[in-house]
């Protein structure tokens, strides 16, 4: 069927689970949020976990609801998506990537001054999470750490890097993740976002990479 007659679903429509969220994972990103959004200039020494509920998913393109009276500054924030296949708890790093299904992608929308540090529902907002259209399976990706992930706004392109930038590298994640919270097939870990928000492009932060 040609693609302007079918409306794109996220391939995995609504998760059983919470998204996991990384935060500050690409160096040039915590360089460019110490300057636009006050946080730490010191890169994590653990991963930033925050969460997205379930009905923050909806599929490529799908409509984001913006209610002015929260927030005038929704951001975009391209992220790899990692599905988890097989149930994870206390896993190593060595053994972790035996538990991946398969990647996609993810927009990790925020609204920047609705930041609430208690519980991130910055990021938590029904359609904050724009996901797919596909899952590619692990096997046709042999390296994950040597992907290609931009980001176009109204044709524009506004982030490009790759995710060999990552601090924390998807092994890592998992294993972290699994030492207190048991992952299942199903689950889905958004891995973070490079350099170029729109928040510190509009703060006039160049980082460069």
């Amino acid at each position: 069927m040609p693609l302007e007659n079918v409306s794109l679903q996220a391939p995995i429509p609504r998760p059983r689970k919470n998204i996991f969220g990384i935060g500050l994972n690409y160096r040039e990103h915590v360089a460019e949020s110490a300057k636009s959004l006050d946080t730490d200039k010191d890169l994590p020494k653990q991963p930033v976990l925050f969460s997205k509920p379930p009905t923050t998913v909806v599929g490529p393109g799908g409509a984001i609801h913006h209610n002015a009276k929260m927030t005038q500054q929704l951001d975009w924030e391209v992220e790899l998506a990692v599905i988890i296949g097989k149930t994870a708890t206390r896993i190593s790093v060595e053994s972790a990537m035996s538990h991946v299904f398969g990647y996609s992608v993810m927009i990790d929308v925020s609204a920047r001054d609705n930041r609430r540090q208690a519980n991130g529902s910055f990021k938590g907002m029904d359609t904050y999470a724009p996901f797919g259209p596909c899952i590619v399976t692990a096997d046709e990706i042999p390296d994950p750490h040597d992907l290609r992930l931009w980001l176009t706004k109204n044709g524009v392109k506004k982030q490009d890097s790759n995710t060999k930038y990552m601090i924390f590298d998807v092994p890592f994640l998992i294993a972290d993740i699994s030492s207190g919270i048991t992952l299942e097939p199903g689950d889905i870990i958004a891995t973070g976002t490079p350099a170029g928000v729109g928040r510190a492009q509009s703060a006039g932060v160049v980082v460069a990479w």
